[in-house]
Order: structure tokens, then sequence, then C-alpha cells
């Protein structure tokens, strides 16, 4: 599901459900030798994503030990981002020649729980997230919008280094023409209402990214290609999120 909101620079790897292969490191063990044996699952299949990520960019395996607010530390000169929710891991990863930073979430599509969309939106997204959707096909806009401002804080944190709250994007979100089987499509966009300086001091302010749902999921991602760093920070760094997990 993932890889087709991505760019071919982007290795992608997915797994719909526990990966019995999947070996973590004595380090990343170490993390989750207490947890419940559910969090220690998607903790050791995410990770064999990345993994298998990791050997499509033709690069050995390596730990993936978690840094500062969590971000995944990856090795010199790549990017990525990993997601989990029920029934969905995913690791994604770029040479960071190719790519600035890349953010990805996954969510089950069914409604937030109650006060949760109000949390996290603003008015005129809460308007938006309120309205029934048109067609045939299935889709809980409150969880869209929550993926989606997911997706901005994995991308804006390793690129920027500073917080960013739910309420400092202002996000909009465009569908579509419905895809086989009840999927559905689209794009949006992410307004950064506290600018903060990317790699080259000048301000990031918006992000573009990209969502499926389909298969009862609802996934977002949003990349920021290397060579448009430099000339797109002042409009709209993005192409085609709190951070990794």
């Amino acid at each position: 599901m993932i890889e087709s909101l991505l760019p071919e620079a982007v290795c992608a790897s997915e797994a719909f459900g526990p990966d019995g292969s999947a070996v973590l490191y004595p380090e990343e063990a170490a993390l989750v030798a207490a947890a419940p044996e559910e969090r220690r699952e998607e903790f050791t299949t995410v990770r064999g994503c990345a993994r298998r990520a990791l050997a499509a960019l033709g690069l050995p395996p390596a730990p993936v030990l978690p840094g500062k607010r969590n971000v995944p530390q990856w090795p010199v000169g790549v990017v990525g981002s990993m997601t989990h929710c029920a029934g969905y891991r995913a690791a994604v990863l770029a040479r960071d020649t190719d790519l600035a930073a890349v953010g990805i979430d996954a969510e089950p599509d069914r409604p937030l729980p109650p006060g949760v969309l109000e949390s996290i939106a603003l008015p005129q997204e809460l308007a938006w997230a309120r309205t029934p959707v048109a067609g045939a096909a299935r889709l809980c806009r409150d969880r869209l919008l929550f993926s989606a401002k997911e997706a901005v804080y994995k991308t804006w944190y390793p690129l920027v280094g500073t917080e960013l709250d739910f309420d400092d994007a202002a996000l909009s979100f465009r569908a579509d023409e419905d895809g086989p089987g009840g999927s559905r499509r689209g794009t949006f966009r992410a307004r950064i209402l506290r600018p903060g300086a990317g790699p080259d001091g000048r301000p990031v302010t918006a992000f573009t990214g990209r969502w499926l749902a389909d298969r009862g999921l609802v996934v977002t991602a949003i990349t920021v290609p290397a060579h448009r760093v430099a000339p797109a920070l002042g409009g709209i760094a993005g192409g085609v999120g709190h951070p990794g997990r």
C-alpha cells in the first residue's frame, strides 16, 4: 500500500501481520524486554521491514534504535520513517542524496476515539472532518486528518529539529476518483503555522503529501526531495510523520 504513495527513489517494505522471521539485535531487544507481547511483536516486525528496506538500498542490516523524540536512528546517508497500527507495519528508506526527509503514517480506517478530533483539529479542519463523505467508498475523515498530521511531524522533526504541535499545521485535502475495491486516494497540503529553519537556514512553511484508504486502513506519506530543499524551503518543501515508533 505505502509504496504506491512514494517516488521510485524510496525503498518500502510492509507487513499485514506478525513477521516470524524478524529478529532483534540485543540492543533493540533490551528496549522492549518488559513490554507486552503485542508491543514486542509490532516493534520486531517493523524493524524487519526496515532491514528489508535497507537491503533494497543495497545496505547491510543494522539495528534501528530510537534517538531524541523517539526518531529512528538510520545509518549515515539514509533517511527514513516507520509506522505501525493494528494489522499493518511499514518502513520506508531512501538515500539522503535523493530525499531530505520522509514521513509516513498508518491508521485503522475507523473513527477516532471520542475527544481526540477536537484536540488535534483547527476549526476549518474540524468542519471538514465532520462533513459526510460523498460516494460509495467509506472514509473516516477524522482518522485521515490524524494520520496526515502524524506524517507531517515525522517529516518535520528530523528535517527542522524542533517541536510541532497538532495545531501548528493547517491541513487541506483533495480526493481523487474512487479506486477499485472501494479504495480512495488523494493528496493533502500542510501549511506550517509556526515555521522553522531547514538545513540551509531558510524557513520551512509547507509540505505536500499523498494518502490512500484501502483494506480497512488509511496511510499517508510525505517526501521532501533533496534537490528541492534549498529552493523550496521558502514555499512548499514536499513531494509526491510524532516521530517513528
